[in-house]
């Protein structure tokens, strides 16, 4: 019985690549008259209950010509939803002038995600966070007399509810709702409100229910939801937001469906944020415990996260966004979580009926272990969840007389209630890893050229008060940067004796970073972080008798994104004083200030050929601040994503071709001791077979010549598999919503496979015993076998796949090794064979 048991725990390997047949086919397509709707259990498609899986692909984040593939992708990888936001900033970047083309082009990208047979969630908000800039308000809402954004207020509500009614009549216009024929089975009003309602108290009560009824009358034929909300006005449906909705959030309202609208698959990062995690068992863990308890909609956020371009992401946000979700940034899947949760939907579809109109029963099976069981007797069919909940403790639970073993924190689905098909512990999936790669086209001709930002002085610049202005309001929210000046006389009094001491300039500011320049000379840099409000700018600076010049150019790394005071937050300096003179401490902030906001460079648009033109360019010099540099390059060969490694730089602005690539910021180290991010993905949709025009303005020092432009692969590949948590190998045919076994392998194997058009050529490391890491860093252990090596590459050099069998008398291991784990550790590198090549 045990054997059996342990054997069927992996069974989830199941049909690995799952094979069951058919259960795409359950889901039900719109069509003209569709009618969605809702009970207590699911959302239903003419009246018919369903699953929904669902990953966030957010439109302006990705290239249109990207869009087809990242949704078909998605939809391999068992989804039937799309899940997006809607960019009030970027679809009305001024009053009543409304922008939808290229990345903004939400209709064409619906359209996308219709022709491959999905479902769409639209998130209107309009007020979204999302990690973008200013949460997606524009920026001209500040501008309006006595305006409280996400309140109860007459000049917020009127200019909410004009966005609102004229996305949905756009979308009603190109018929995008389902009773229309469209994609869109569900809406969003609002946006995660618990975390304000805290300041707004009964008025924030009072919005809400306002903003409910504005969106059910403008009778798109399908629900609304409000997300992270336990309760939500009228028919408007609450959701969860969060990673484990299936244990920390309680819905109220038994009369609606349990949905689950952000299931975080990592976390977003900020420049100075250490790599973010999450692995493919938590979030299979979270699902299983939320459709458990009846869930019957998830969503992935993100599950292609995509790219800050330009401008848009809010403060401190990364340019890469959540490249640690099952497709990274540039699209490609990220194994083993794009699989392993590819199997848990297969799964879980398989067996929709049972799920969806069984009779619900809980059962305690001992201390953290549980079982939520769905039976359908008149059909004879049975579904289980079995869950261990505890923390670092594997056990075997006894359920209707039979033994389970159930590692720590994982949940097994159990078909029939009685033979485990899925766990989210064992993972089978291969694992990848990314490879970088410096191409001939790329590296020729590398040559820069340069043009440094003038430094502007307190008389020359057109706005001037006596003291430093708000930031954002100078830039209107169109460039990251605002010039401050001053100017102050000193005597030879005033200067110290010593040449050994130097006066020191210190300035409080609420910006993000600033430069600073004495008398045209640079003095340094200084920065804040996503956890600060404001930071100290202080700096020793040489000083001369008589006009003494002071130059601060602060620069702002995206608009706050949340908060209920967001009208309110400022940027800028808020005080400014030099130190260390014989006169004592010299306080400039009443001195008299200078402003000019955005660059020169920004407003001739230098990055682009027409503006490049006005600019007397030179060869380029290293470790310049303020400085423009460009050259020209050639699109690589193929079609692998291309990224531009800035890790010579210190911080600034990609173009290319006149595209906005995102800010760079390699000089925030992290504790680790190296940058969050050094490499930023230039889509091929930005390129042009040859002569393509690269311009980056560096704030600080930077050596241009260290920029490689480089392809990505995903062709490191690796299994870790254990012999004492054998895999049952299972095929499946599914039979009215039943699934019947008709062969079974109770042999243990890992399976790589190479991406298309590549084979395996090289065997990186391999080790059967007790390896540890990660695939790219695997170590091997004291009970190595020095065979292992070879015997994978007899089996695997030269073909596009190979399985290798996980047992220790293949490899000449010894399984009586006292610290052996009889694990598999293979890591193998894919490459395009010559042949190919030709």
């Amino acid at each position: 019985m045990a054997a059996r048991v342990a054997a069927a725990v992996a069974a989830a390997l199941l049909a690995a690549a799952l094979l069951l047949p058919g259960a795409a086919a359950e889901w039900t397509l719109t069509k003209k008259g569709t009618v969605v709707s809702y009970d207590e259990r699911s959302l239903m498609i003419d009246g018919k209950r369903d699953l929904f899986f669902s990953g966030a692909i957010h439109y302006p984040r990705s290239p249109p010509e990207m869009w087809d593939k990242l949704v078909k992708t998605a939809k391999m990888g068992g989804l039937n939803t799309i899940e997006t936001y809607v960019f009030w900033n970027g679809h009305e970047p001024e009053p009543g002038k409304y922008y939808f083309e290229g990345r903004f082009d939400l209709i064409r990208f619906l359209n996308v995600i219709k022709d491959n047979d999905m479902y769409a969630i639209v998130r209107i908000g309009p007020f979204i966070q999302a990690e973008w800039n200013h949460g997606g308000l524009p920026y001209w809402l500040r501008e309006i007399g006595h305006i409280i954004f996400r309140a109860n207020n007459e000049p917020f509500k009127r200019e909410m509810e004009k966005f609102v009614r004229f996305i949905v009549q756009k979308l009603k216009d190109a018929e995008m709702f389902a009773p229309q024929g469209g994609p869109i089975i569900l809406s969003q009003i609002e946006n995660e409100y618990g975390n304000i309602k805290k300041d707004r108290k009964v008025e924030g009560d009072k919005y809400l229910e306002w903003a409910a009824e504005m969106a059910i009358s403008t009778g798109i034929g399908v629900p609304w939801v409000m997300c992270k909300q336990s309760i939500a006005p009228g028919e408007v449906i609450p959701t969860c937001n969060g990673r484990h909705c299936g244990d920390t959030w309680t819905l109220l309202d038994k009369n609606k469906p349990r949905l689950w609208t952000e299931n975080w698959t990592a976390q977003f990062r900020t420049f100075g944020d250490q790599l973010a995690q999450r692995s493919a068992e938590d979030i299979a863990y979270a699902v299983l415990r939320f459709f458990a308890k009846g869930g019957t909609l998830v969503n992935y956020y993100m599950y292609h996260g995509g790219t800050n371009f330009g401008r848009t992401g809010a403060s401190y946000v990364l340019t890469g966004y959540y490249d640690e979700a099952p497709m990274d940034e540039y699209g490609m899947c990220k194994e083993p979580k794009f699989g392993h949760l590819r199997d848990l939907h297969n799964v879980i579809k398989s067996y929709h009926k049972a799920f969806l109109w069984g009779k619900q029963s809980f059962e305690i099976l001992g201390h953290g272990y549980e079982a939520h069981n769905y039976e359908l007797p008149e059909d004879k069919l049975c579904l289980s969840f079995l869950s261990n909940n505890n923390t670092g403790e594997d056990g075997t639970v006894v359920f209707r007389g039979e033994k389970f073993y159930v590692p720590s924190r994982s949940v097994s689905i159990l078909a029939d209630c009685k033979t485990v098909v899925y766990n989210t512990k064992r993972v089978f999936v291969q694992h990848s890893e990314r490879s970088f790669h410096t191409t001939d086209e790329t590296s020729k001709n590398n040559v820069w050229e340069m043009y440094s930002e003038a430094i502007p002085k307190f008389r020359k610049t057109k706005v001037r008060t006596k003291q430093p202005l708000e930031q954002y309001n100078q830039t209107k929210d169109t460039s990251d940067y605002l010039w401050y000046t001053t100017s102050f006389r000193l005597e030879s009094d005033d200067l110290p004796f010593r040449r050994d001491i130097r006066p020191v300039i210190q300035i409080k500011s609420t910006a993000h970073a600033m430069i600073g320049f004495a008398n045209d000379a640079f003095v340094g840099t200084g920065r804040g972080s996503k956890r600060e409000k404001s930071f100290v700018f202080e700096k020793p600076m040489d000083l001369r008798v008589g006009i003494n010049h002071i130059a601060m150019l602060s620069s702002s790394m995206g608009m706050k994104d949340s908060g209920g005071e967001l009208v309110e937050v400022k940027g800028g300096i808020q005080d400014c004083v030099v130190q260390g003179l014989n006169t004592g401490t010299l306080d400039l902030q009443g001195n008299g200030w200078g402003h000019k906001a955005r660059l020169e460079g920004e407003d001739k648009e230098i990055y682009t050929e027409k503006g490049m033109a006005q600019f007397q360019w030179k060869p380029a010099e290293n470790d310049l601040p303020i400085t423009w540099y460009k050259r020209y390059f050639d699109e690589p060969d193929g079609d692998d994503p291309i990224v531009v490694d800035m890790s010579s730089m210190s911080k600034g602005m990609i173009y290319v071709n006149g595209e906005g690539i995102g800010r760079y910021w390699t000089s925030f180290i992290t504790l680790a001791g190296h940058p969050s991010q050094s490499v930023y993905h230039i889509p091929r949709a930005f390129l042009k077979p040859k002569g393509n025009l690269l311009i980056i303005f560096e704030e600080e020092l930077g050596k241009p010549g260290g920029i490689l432009i480089q392809t990505v692969r995903r062709d490191d590949i690796c299994v870790f598999i254990s012999e004492h948590n054998p895999a049952q190998i299972k095929t499946w045919e599914s039979d009215g919503g039943q699934i019947k076994l008709i062969a079974e392998d109770t042999s243990t194997r890992g399976t790589l496979n190479c991406p298309p058009k590549r084979t395996i050529q090289e065997v990186v490391f391999a080790s059967f015993g007790n390896p540890e890491g990660a695939c790219g860093n695997f170590t091997a252990g004291t009970c190595h076998t020095p065979d292992a090596k070879a015997i994978v590459e007899k089996e695997c050099l030269g073909k596009e796949s190979c399985v290798l069998p996980v047992v220790n008398t293949v490899y000449g291991a010894d399984i009586n090794c006292p610290a052996t784990t009889a694990t598999l550790a293979v890591q193998v590198r894919c490459k395009v064979s010559g042949a190919q090549a030709a």
